[in-house]
C-alpha cells in the first residue's frame, strides 16, 4: 500500500500556508509519503492503490470531484464550505461519501449538511489539534510575541486594486473606503508598544518557484516559531489551532461575521480565548481582557481541544494500521 498527502493549488498568485500545516498534521501518522496528491486533481489520479487522509477545505475544482477509485480515503476534519456544497453534494458526490462513511467533519456545519443528505457524518474538529509533536519544553519558550495575519478578512489595497473588476466591486460595496480598517481595529485591541515590538508573520505567501517540499518547510518553520512563543495573536485558525496543540498561549481575533466564514468555525471558535469584533468595530473578549493586549498579557488556553485531539489520533492510527 502506498501513502499520500495533500498538496494544493497550482497557477494561483498566492498560496495558503495553513493548507500545508493541515497536511503536516496528516503526515505525522504515515509510515512514509510516496506521493503528493493535489487536492484539486484527485479525480485524475491513475496510479496504484493509495491511502490518503482527506482533511481540510474541499474543493475549488468542483468539476474534479469525486476522487479516483484507487484512492482509499479517511475522511476526518473534512470541511465542505457553503460555497462548494451545492456542487459537491449532487447525487454522485453523495453516493461517494456514503461509500466511505462515517465522514469525520472539521466543523459542525459540515456534519449537519452531510447528515441532511443522509450521510453518516460526525464532528471531529481539525487535525491540526494533534500537532503536539512540535511542542517544546517550557525552558525553550522565549519572549517572542507573534501577530499573524490579524483581521485578514478586512479590505486591503492589494485586494481592492487587484483588477479593475475588483476595484469597481470595492467601490460598490464600500470596501474602498475601509482600507485602514485592519490598522484601526488592531490599535483598538493591542497597545501601541506591543504593536511596535511584536514580530509579524503571514501565512499567505506569493507563488514563486517554491517546490512543495519548500512550502512544507516554511510551514514547519512557522510551527517551530509558534511552539516557542510567549504569545500568539492571530485571525488564522491554522495558526491558532496548532498553538493549542503545542501549549502556546494564543488569542484569536474573530471579526468573521459572514456565513461563508462563520460556517467554517462552527464548533471550533469555542476552543479559543477570543476577541469577538462586531461590524461596527466594538468588541468583547471571553477571557476577561481589561484594556488592551500588551506584552504582559497572560492567557491560559482553555484545554477543550484535548477531547477532540485524542480521538482524531486514534482514528488516524487505526486507518493506517488496518
Amino acid at each position: 500500500m502506498k501513502y499520500g498527502i495533500l498538496t494544493y493549488l497550482e497557477g494561483k498568485e498566492k498560496y495558503n500556508v495553513g493548507d500545508y500545516v493541515q497536511s503536516l498534521a496528516a503526515r505525522q501518522f504515515l509510515p512514509r509519503v510516496d506521493t503528493f496528491m493535489n487536492r484539486e486533481k484527485l479525480a485524475d489520479y491513475s496510479g496504484d492503490g493509495i491511502r490518503l487522509i482527506m482533511n481540510g477545505w474541499f474543493t475549488h475544482n468542483h468539476s474534479n470531484w469525486v476522487p479516483a477509485n484507487q484512492i482509499d480515503p479517511l475522511f476526518v476534519s473534512f470541511h465542505v464550505n457553503s460555497t462548494a456544497a451545492p456542487f459537491m453534494l449532487d447525487d454522485k458526490g453523495i453516493s461517494y461519501l456514503k461509500a466511505h462513511e462515517p465522514i469525520g467533519c472539521r466543523d459542525r456545519y459540515t456534519a449537519q449538511i452531510l447528515q441532511e443528505k443522509g450521510i453518516d457524518a460526525y464532528f471531529t474538529g481539525c487535525l491540526t489539534l494533534t500537532l503536539d509533536n512540535y511542542k517544546v519544553d517550557d525552558s525553550e519558550r522565549g519572549d517572542a510575541i507573534y501577530i499573524v495575519d490579524p483581521f485578514y478578512n478586512y479590505p486591503t489595497r492589494e485586494k481592492v486594486f487587484l483588477t479593475p473588476k475588483h476595484f469597481v466591486k470595492s467601490v460598490l460595496n464600500g470596501n474602498l473606503f475601509k482600507l485602514n480598517q485592519i490598522e484601526k481595529q488592531l490599535a483598538k485591541v493591542v497597545d501601541k508598544e506591543l504593536l511596535e515590538s511584536a514580530q509579524y508573520i503571514t501565512q499567505i505567501k506569493p507563488v514563486g518557484q517554491e517546490t512543495d517540499e519548500e512550502k512544507f518547510a516554511y510551514a514547519e518553520e512557522c510551527l517551530n516559531k509558534y511552539a516557542k512563543a510567549k504569545l500568539v495573536i492571530t485571525s488564522r485558525i491554522h495558526c491558532a489551532l496548532p498553538c493549542l496543540a503545542m501549549g502556546t498561549p494564543v488569542i484569536f481575533l474573530n471579526a468573521f461575521n459572514t456565513f461563508v466564514d462563520t460556517c467554517r468555525f462552527d464548533g471550533i471558535a469555542e476552543l479559543f480565548n477570543r476577541i469577538d469584533v462586531a461590524d461596527d468595530g466594538s468588541f468583547t473578549s471571553n477571557f476577561g481582557l481589561e484594556g488592551k493586549i500588551n506584552a504582559n498579557t497572560m492567557v491560559t488556553n482553555l484545554g477543550l481541544h484535548h477531547q477532540l485531539a485524542e480521538p482524531l489520533k486514534e482514528r488516524c492510527r487505526s486507518f493506517i494500521n488496518q
